[in-house]
């Protein structure tokens, strides 16, 4: 289905007959994708006493209990609550769930012993165009991604200038698929985070970050419409299920 739509005073022809989930499930297993030095999540029955909430078990429903932390787990959305004492909750705060975004693939550069994504690198991949979304790819893009065991693996990072370029440009929602925008040990500065949410200044309550994603290989870089999915916790993040659709010429 195509349909034409009105979006910041311009109109577009959105096809939504073909969604691009950018992803990741979560599943109870040891090839989830995982961070931060946790356990794998666990999706389980209910057991009280001899009841097990399981239809292969003799129960007539399945009832399971689901363990996992957003952060380490899997795609998820942030909000500035993450880093502040003041608790903010990513369900008060994104309000708008349907966004002009930008695909782009960078290839990280060496900076030391780490790869970082430069300013200079997105600053050239988004040229003059103004989005309110901005989805990063980093290559090599295989599908290890989907079941990477990130935690003491030192991942790839923004540089806090790429995250203040991005912030002054005006971007709102940043969608990247790696565990962290930010280097994985850092004595706790999190500078990337900082910069994009403005936490020096008048915080961006309504900006978010999106990690762990995962744009597959056939989805050119290019504008895309993003419909960013979230349930509704009241928490500083959520599990979320970004989708694309194509922008029709």
């Amino acid at each position: 289905m195509i349909a034409s739509i009105q979006y910041n005073s311009n109109k577009y022809k959105i096809d939504f007959s073909q969604p691009i989930d950018i992803s990741i499930p979560l599943i109870a297993s040891k090839q989830n994708v995982n961070a931060w030095y946790i356990d794998e999540p666990k999706i389980e029955p209910v057991q009280i006493e001899d009841w097990i909430a399981s239809v292969a078990k003799g129960s007539p429903v399945n009832f399971n209990n689901i363990q996992f932390n957003p952060h380490a787990h899997g795609t998820h959305t942030e909000c500035v609550g993450h880093i502040t004492k003041k608790v903010h909750s990513i369900n008060q705060n994104l309000n708008q769930f349907f966004f002009l975004a930008e695909v782009i693939t960078v290839a990280p550069e060496k900076l030391n012993d780490d790869f970082v994504i430069s300013k200079k690198q997105v600053q050239f991949a988004l040229g003059n165009k103004k989005r309110d979304a901005v989805v990063i790819r980093t290559i090599p893009n295989t599908k290890e991604k989907l079941s990477m065991q990130y935690s003491n693996t030192n991942p790839t990072y923004l540089l806090e200038e790429t995250a203040n370029y991005l912030k002054k440009k005006g971007v709102k929602h940043l969608l990247i698929d790696l565990p962290s925008v930010d280097k994985e040990k850092d004595e706790g500065k999190l500078l990337a985070h900082n910069a994009f949410w403005n936490t020096t200044g008048k915080l961006r309550l309504d900006a978010t970050i999106t990690e762990f994603i995962f744009v597959p290989n056939n989805v050119v870089d290019g504008t895309y419409f993003l419909n960013l999915q979230i349930a509704p916790f009241e928490n500083d993040a959520t599990p979320s299920k970004p989708v694309l659709y194509e922008v029709v010429n």
